[in-house]
């Protein structure tokens, strides 16, 4: 017999059983004699039998799959928490659909789409802001949607973060502390609310508290990559900054290197601070001084979130913080 063709109803001709009853035994249902159980697994076993999830979630409306869309796979921040998510995925059977958005506002919309057409039960969602169209597609489609490391202001979908503009604030300190009178803040654009909200505000607070003044040349908004690094580094040395706090480890890592290419000492004429914990961090020479986000219990969390959500189970808070805390290594006194 072909495996390709198996079905359920030949499984139940072979066991000598109906298609009911192979159903409850590939569902979990306990309604089941043990020895029709075995008798029926061993069928299983023996034609290979692969149950349809999606001829399985038309009769149920379940497809136990669920949708994670990420803004740049090579990203090691997101990676981490495609991990976490994973991980709790697998432990509750639910198979992942990974969709790459290239940080792409209309094909965050488009890959939503494509997988919500495909019937999965929720989706995790990493990007760079909730769109007023990516909303409305959230609340359309009544598919559980959970955020990781991105922010709803409105807190109208669910999410998992750390406190983005504390964090911030304590790094920013840090290095006022340390004697810098020119402390640099560079993110990626400041349309995205985690950077120009949250962690701009830390900035601010930390100047102010100082009684600092805003400097516009002080604050940078770039690509986070290694590649640019270099050019962020001129800018930050024509403005006169001794210190940054970067909001990307890629981009922090490509601005060390820069500084360090030009015979600058790290940490003592050159302080940096980055936001995110991934293991470049502790790959970079001097290792990079980090506000330590656990990645991975971001993406875990969130998928616990989703379960719950899909399972219309209580949630006590829909609106996660997880706590953070600063690493000091090489790269700050």
């Amino acid at each position: 017999m072909d495996k390709q063709t198996i079905t359920i109803y030949d499984v139940a001709r072979e066991a000598g059983v109906s298609m009911a009853t192979v159903s409850r035994v590939v569902n979990g249902n306990p309604n089941v004699k043990p020895t029709t159980r075995k008798k029926v697994l061993e069928v299983i076993d023996r034609l290979d039998y692969r149950p349809n999830a999606v001829a399985r979630g038309l009769a149920s409306k379940k497809t136990t799959t669920v949708g994670v869309i990420i803004p740049d796979v090579t990203n090691l921040y997101f990676s981490s928490l495609a991990r976490g998510i994973d991980d709790i995925a697998t432990m509750y059977k639910y198979n992942i659909i990974l969709a790459n958005s290239d940080k792409n506002e209309e094909k965050e919309v488009q890959v939503l789409n494509t997988l919500l057409a495909k019937q999965v039960d929720g989706v995790i969602f990493m990007g760079n802001k909730i769109t007023d169209e990516l909303r409305a597609e959230f609340s359309r489609s009544r598919t559980p949607v959970v955020l990781a490391g991105t922010v709803d202001p409105d807190e109208q979908v669910g999410s998992v973060n750390i406190d983005y503009e504390k964090a911030t604030e304590e790094a920013t300190t840090m290095l006022i502390d340390n004697g810098h009178k020119k402390v640099a803040f560079i993110s990626e654009s400041h349309e995205e609310p985690i950077n120009g909200v949250y962690r701009l505000n830390g900035y601010k607070h930390a100047l102010e508290k100082a009684a600092f003044p805003y400097e516009e040349e002080l604050v940078l908004q770039s690509e986070y990559t290694y590649k640019v690094g270099e050019a962020v580094y001129e800018q930050l040395n024509k403005a006169g900054a001794t210190a940054a706090v970067v909001a990307d480890d890629e981009l922090a890592l490509g601005v060390l290197n820069a500084a360090l290419d030009r015979g600058v000492n790290v940490p003592e004429d050159f302080e940096i601070v980055t936001s995110n914990n991934s293991k470049l961090t502790a790959m970079s020479r001097p290792r990079l001084t980090t506000v330590e986000q656990p990645l991975y219990d971001i993406g875990a969390v969130a998928m616990r979130l989703l379960t719950k959500l899909m399972n219309k189970e209580e949630i006590e808070e829909k609106t996660i913080t997880l706590p953070y805390t600063i690493g000091k290594k090489g790269t700050t006194k």
